[in-house]
Order: structure tokens, then sequence, then C-alpha cells
């Protein structure tokens, strides 16, 4: 892995979310975390000067045991992996940290930087501050239709938005 500028990542932000999936990580060694299978997102730019900042919009449910993490840590991770690890995904995804140690019944390894945690296999490595937090909530939805495929049970996400402050790529 190599450090590059976050204004230079060139991909797909929907094939990395929506087909590739990201692991989502918030807390320490020291005080906890958690990680968990995300394919919602959006990477771009927004605030700041010369083009705004590059950032990583996430959502995390109420329920998640991720969300504690998120709440309490001013950085999260994003991480990418090859397709060989879609399986241990799926599990990290379908699993909660709450209930059991998850990270052992996969293949990865994480390893825990100063900003949080990231993983030794990932091929993308996204390290976010947090600027802002807030819920989405039903009365912003114009189309209805949304809130019962995606909401029936009326969860809404919370929004994270965080800078990237840097970025590893194999």
């Amino acid at each position: 892995m190599h450090e590059i500028d976050p204004k230079q990542i060139t991909l797909s932000p929907s094939t990395l979310f929506a087909n590739d999936w990201l692991l989502l990580s918030a807390g320490t060694k020291e005080k906890g975390w958690n990680t968990m299978t995300i394919s919602w997102g959006h990477l771009g730019a927004i605030w700041g000067n010369q083009g705004g900042m590059p950032t990583a919009i996430v959502y995390v449910r109420p329920q998640r045991y991720t969300k504690h993490f998120m709440d309490t840590n001013e950085y999260f991770t994003l991480c990418s992996f090859s397709n060989q690890y879609k399986k241990d995904l799926a599990y990290l995804g379908s699993h909660s940290g709450k209930e059991e140690d998850k990270i052992a019944h996969t293949s990865l390894h994480p390893l825990f930087e100063k900003e949080g945690v990231v993983f030794e296999e990932a091929s993308l490595i996204l390290v976010c501050k947090k600027l802002y937090a807030a819920p989405i909530v039903e009365e912003g939805f114009i189309d209805k239709k949304i809130i019962q495929e995606n909401y029936p049970d009326k969860d809404f996400h919370t929004m994270y938005i965080g800078e990237i402050v840097k970025a590893y790529v194999e």
C-alpha cells in the first residue's frame, strides 16, 4: 500500500459501494471498535476552497452496533477489498460485533492506526475525519415510496460526512 492525495482518487463510487461493498470501521484498539459492511454511500467534494474538500458520506441505522463507535470517535475508515474477500464482507454485514468476535470468523486481519482500524487485506483505505452527522428524517422525503421500500420500521439512518484525510491504494 502507498499513500496518495485523496483528491487523486479515481474510481466509480457507485460500483465501489453497491457492487464491491466496503467495510466501515470506527473506534480504537484501546476503547473498542466495530466494523460493518456497507453498500450505500457517496464520495465527492463539499465545503472548503479549491473545489471542495474530498469527502465520504456513509449511512448507519440506529440499531447497528457500529453506530456507537461512529458517534463516539473522531475518525472512521472505509476499506475496499478484492472479490476474494466477498464472503468475509457478507459475514461481517450479517453478524453483530456486539454478539461475537465476528472478525475471528473471517480471513481478515485488523491493523490499528492512530485514527482507527484498517485491514491488512484492503486494496483501498480511506481515513475520514468526521465533520457532520445528522439523522435522515421522514419529513425530508419527497418520494414517499422510498420510506415504504427502505424504512418499513422507520429506522432511519444517520448520515455521517467525513473529510478524507488519508488515502492508501495497492
